[in-house]
């Protein structure tokens, strides 16, 4: 059950967030790489309702559904390109920073794939979708997926 709607609760702070979320997208990064760092930062993060969301989104761009299906072994897949997984390396050492301390190593691989601009908006990106997943898990939101089950049962 949800805790509160943070729309209805703070509709600025949400709206500043929503800002962050059009840069994002509309910052030159590939799609189909932003749709992947959500997909694995919420993997990592636990957050179902980013994960039905952006499964959802990255499906309806063209993404196959085995590179989704495979994402949380990206590290022994084949499907991914080496620009995809550096910027998966740097989306599970961001996230997991208190264990990680974003290395030097998981660093110069993203930089090796990225110019510095882009590696900055890749940072916005992961930082925003951690956001988004604490906001999502903390307040409990529920994914629609969920609803429609709840509501046929």
């Amino acid at each position: 059950m949800s805790r509160l709607d943070p729309s209805a609760a703070a509709p600025d702070a949400i709206k500043a967030m929503l800002a962050l979320e059009t840069y994002v997208k509309n910052s030159g990064l590939e799609h189909s790489l932003i749709h992947l760092v959500k997909m694995r930062a919420s993997q990592i993060n636990g957050c179902a309702y980013c994960l039905f969301m952006h499964a959802a989104d990255a499906r309806a761009e063209g993404e196959a559904p085995e590179r989704l299906d495979l994402l949380n072994a990206w590290h022994e897949s084949t499907l991914y390109t080496p620009r995809e997984r550096a910027a998966l390396a740097w989306t599970d050492s961001l996230t997991l920073i208190s264990q990680t301390h974003a290395p030097d190593a998981d660093y110069q691989l993203a930089a090796s794939e990225f110019t510095q601009e882009e590696l900055v908006k890749l940072t916005l990106l992961i930082g925003a979708i951690n956001v988004w997943n604490r906001i999502s898990i903390g307040f409990r939101s529920v994914h629609p997926g969920e609803k429609k089950l709840r509501a046929a049962a």
